[in-house]
């Protein structure tokens, strides 16, 4: 049975029936993040929170929105161009996406190494238990932080807690100029020591991200490591002029800037749109052994050279399946983050979970001790 509350009370009630009659529970916004983490399963019920799409409070002098969860990202995003301001987050599948949706699955994109993840941006929420209760978490104050960790609770929860009803985000007012430098090298050891020389230079770029030959940026058949440069025409021509002493470089301004980053943050949707068994492993790691991930692969990959993030892609699930399990035994976290619904539930998705998992399986208890809302939707584990 398919519920679209358009209340906040609508939803606590649809949450509680279900509860209290021991249903299952599908949750979920506009079903965008459907080939992330673990797998969508049959559900009792199936509740969406798309009609939950007003925008309750914006105070751009103060740098705050309030939103319903169930708002389309692209209209959050174009709401705050219209004031120059923004929530960095980049998450992929933005055309489709919801504000609760990228938010719960905590997604983001190549300004995460100078702006963060959602949990830096977030400093309110309000979500709906399975027992009805409506919960008020933080609020419209940045520096208000009373309560902000149940919130941060649900950020990356898949739905597995609680349903995010309503996101209060801090802001950020938008560069005055930005400016893309593609550096090309023939090596991933010449552009990881450029990389190096960045990180430890005056310059802080919004993104640092480093593609392989495979993933054949712009066609090239080189690593290419792009530089998101933002700030005043001074600085942007700075980053420039001191980029150019890394190799060879491309700039980017205006239109083409902004369509290489939109094509960055779409390079997942459409490398599995064109590989229908394909599957994307995320490897975590410190930033020395980033190279070591990375330099020998064979098959695309593109990493967040700032944060030590690297997204490996398999054009075929059973190979990124056994790189995973050759990759568990070097100490990085890897996680199969997308793969298609009907292979999931072969897959060992999160093979090493952590010593927090135990943690997290408590939460669950706390929150869902019948283990109805979202079941396995946290990589298969929970």
């Amino acid at each position: 049975m398919l519920h679209t509350p358009e209340t906040h009370d609508d939803l606590a009630e649809a949450l509680s029936r279900a509860a209290r009659h021991l249903r299952t529970i599908c949750l979920q916004g506009n079903g965008s993040k459907s080939m992330m983490a673990g797998p969508v399963a049959c559900a009792d019920e199936n509740i969406t929170t798309t009609a939950l799409h007003r925008v309750l409070e914006y105070e751009p002098r103060d740098l705050t929105i309030s939103v319903e969860a169930g708002l389309p990202w692209h209209e959050f995003t174009a709401l705050l161009r219209q004031n120059r301001q923004m929530v960095p987050l980049d998450p992929p599948f933005a055309g489709r996406a919801t504000v609760g949706g990228v938010v719960a699955s905590n997604s983001s994109g190549p300004r995460r190494r100078l702006y963060g993840t959602a949990r830096d941006m977030v400093i309110g929420m309000r979500f709906v238990t399975l027992a009805g209760k409506l919960v008020q978490s933080g609020g419209m104050v940045v520096k208000n932080v009373a309560g902000l960790d149940m919130a941060k609770l649900l950020i990356g929860s898949f739905g597995t807690l609680a349903a995010i009803a309503v996101v209060n985000f801090k802001l950020q007012p938008m560069p005055e100029v930005e400016r893309t430098v593609l550096v090309s090298f023939a090596d991933s050891k010449t552009a990881f020591a450029a990389r190096a020389r960045l990180l430890a230079s005056v310059l802080q770029p919004a993104a640092i991200d480093l593609f392989n030959p495979p993933a054949a940026v712009h066609g090239n058949a080189a690593w290419i490591l792009a530089v998101r440069a933002a700030g005043n025409q001074t600085a942007v021509d700075r980053y420039q002029r001191e980029l150019a002493s890394f190799g060879d470089t491309v700039a980017l301004d205006g239109a083409p800037h902004e369509e290489f980053w939109r094509q960055t943050e779409d390079f997942t949707p459409c490398f599995l749109a064109a590989h229908p068994d394909g599957a994307v492993v995320r490897v975590s790691s410190t930033l020395t052994d980033l190279e070591k991930c990375m330099a020998p692969l064979a098959v695309p990959a593109m990493a967040r050279t700032g944060s030590g993030v690297c997204y490996i892609y398999f054009d075929e699930t059973g190979s990124a399946a056994r790189y995973l399990a050759d990759a568990a035994g070097s100490g990085w976290k890897a996680v199969i983050e997308f793969a298609p619904e009907a292979r999931k539930s072969e897959l060992e998705l999160w093979p090493a979970p952590g010593a927090d998992f135990e943690t997290m399986g408590r939460l669950k208890a706390l929150f869902d001790p019948s283990n109805l809302l979202n079941r396995g939707r946290l990589y298969h584990r929970l």
